[in-house]
């Protein structure tokens, strides 16, 4: 059973710095692409970022290029969203996800393997 656990949302002010974990069992990373998406109130899922191993490629929105680096920890079944010079508009419920390829999941359409509860990220001063 594919488990995806989301940890390390909280309140920071801008500017600041924020790690997101996501303890991931139950697949073979080998085989899947994992990243994040977040959703803000009124707005639209938005895919953030996606590793997939497969194809060694790694995905960023565009709004998130430069700040925010994704990482993996195979010896913890963890992978990371390192979000750095955090900026009020990044205020979002974010969700770690697992799907066949990044496409999808990029795209914020829903994964096809599974995600995680919501982790809120509160950027203000």
């Amino acid at each position: 059973e594919v488990q995806l656990q989301a940890s390390g949302g909280g309140l920071v002010q801008p500017g600041g710095s924020l790690r997101l974990s996501c303890a991931a069992s139950g697949f073979t990373w080998d085989d899947y692409a994992i990243g994040w998406f977040r959703q803000a109130p009124g707005k639209e899922r938005e895919g953030v970022s996606c590793f997939s191993r497969s194809d060694s490629r790694t995905y960023y929105a565009d709004s998130v290029k430069g700040r925010f680096t994704i990482s993996t920890d195979s010896a913890k079944n963890t992978y990371y969203l390192q979000m750095n010079r955090l900026k009020p508009e990044d205020t979002a419920v974010y969700t770690c996800a697992a799907d066949f390829r990044c496409g999808p999941l990029v795209a914020g359409q829903d994964p096809l393997v599974g995600w995680s509860q919501g982790t809120l990220v509160t950027v203000s001063s």
